[in-house]
């Protein structure tokens, strides 16, 4: 099947599931759960990191490298990489059904190797719920140029 043909069948799967606002719990919900990914990551805690996420996760990074679930995390662990503190700003949540887009914008600091970086992008986050329970299935990264 062409490229085409599946974004054109991808466009019809989604034609039907018409964006709503989606409940303030719901909301709060998915927005308590990213912050506590958020948080095992800086703490480098691998269970918690690996909760949230389906065993069928995947990375897009900003440069067109795809992670699995068991890549992503190790990169997040290595005594290699130290990160500051961050915030999330421009959060946002989309639900359709049992799909959520959680997106917004970063701005992160921290070291590899033990050279300093600071990195500033947009990223969205795919949380699946599946037996009642929502997880992240997929991360891409799109990074912000410095002005």
């Amino acid at each position: 099947m062409s490229r085409r043909a599946v974004l054109a069948a991808l466009a019809l799967s989604f034609a039907g599931l018409a964006f709503a606002a989606p409940p303030a719990a719901l909301v709060a919900q998915l927005k308590a759960q990213a912050d506590a990914w958020d948080r095992a990551i800086l703490a480098k805690d691998r269970a918690a990191i690996e909760a949230n996420m389906a065993d069928d996760f995947r990375q897009i990074d900003s440069h067109g490298n795809v992670e699995t679930k068991a890549s992503f995390v190790e990169g997040l662990i290595t005594p290699d990489l130290a990160l500051d503190p961050y915030t999330v700003e421009e959060f946002e949540v989309r639900v359709y059904g049992d799909t959520a887009l959680v997106s917004g914008r970063t701005r992160m600091t921290g070291r590899y190797q033990g050279q300093p970086f600071n990195t500033h992008y947009r990223y969205i986050d795919v949380y699946v719920k599946r037996d009642g329970v929502w997880k992240i299935v997929s991360v891409q990264t799109s990074p912000i140029p410095s002005r």
